[in-house]
């Protein structure tokens, strides 16, 4: 059967399932190899050096003159990640992006977030994927270690305690913490500054 260019990506949006056996599939692998060359390009150069920016804005196809994000830094679909305006990830971040991540403005990520947007099928979990796009709403705050599970929504001025584990849709102006991440108190919105 011939699949039409694109085909895996609208799969994977409707949240799959995907088949690695499928030849449409072999768009993904192309995609994966293309942006962990490129991390690995970046993560290979001193952080003085300039051109490793080049090599992320190659991956994810766009200037990064309002995005900052530090090395080591690993993504699996660079195709898949969307920035807005002043969007900072701290170092060692691991993106694995097929299902689609949003950073809305202002998201702040501190060192080590884990995002995961696929998942395993439960019966053949060594050839089909299921997915789940994660977005970070507008000056969320992600603390450190935390691990944001596929299909979350983490909402505007959230703050996610170090080392929580996202597993549902957060509100706005919550803060949570613990595993799996439970809400602790919500701010007041009024407080909050741009």
């Amino acid at each position: 059967m011939l699949y039409e260019k694109g085909f895996v990506y609208t799969l994977m949006d409707a949240g799959g399932p995907t088949d690695v056996r499928e030849p449409y599939f072999q768009e993904a692998v192309d995609e994966m190899m293309r942006s962990r060359t490129l991390c690995a390009q970046a993560n290979a150069r001193l952080p003085s050096d300039p051109t490793a920016v080049a090599d992320l804005e190659e991956l994810f196809g766009r200037s990064l003159d309002d995005v900052r994000i530090l090395t080591p830094f690993i993504c699996d679909f660079g195709n898949r990640v969307t920035f807005g305006k002043n969007v900072f990830i701290n170092h060692s971040a691991i993106l694995s992006a097929s299902g689609g991540i949003v950073f809305e403005d202002g998201v702040s990520v501190a060192p080590g977030c884990r995002i995961a947007t696929i998942n395993h099928d439960f019966n053949e979990r060594h050839t089909k994927h299921t997915y789940g796009k994660v977005t970070i709403k507008k000056n969320a705050w992600i603390g450190m270690n935390v691990t944001i599970c596929p299909g979350v929504t983490i909402g505007a001025y959230a703050v996610v305690a170090a080392g929580a584990v996202v597993t549902r849709d957060i509100p706005d102006y919550a803060v949570v913490g613990g595993v799996p991440a439970k809400v602790i108190k919500m701010q007041n919105p009024a407080e909050q500054k741009e």
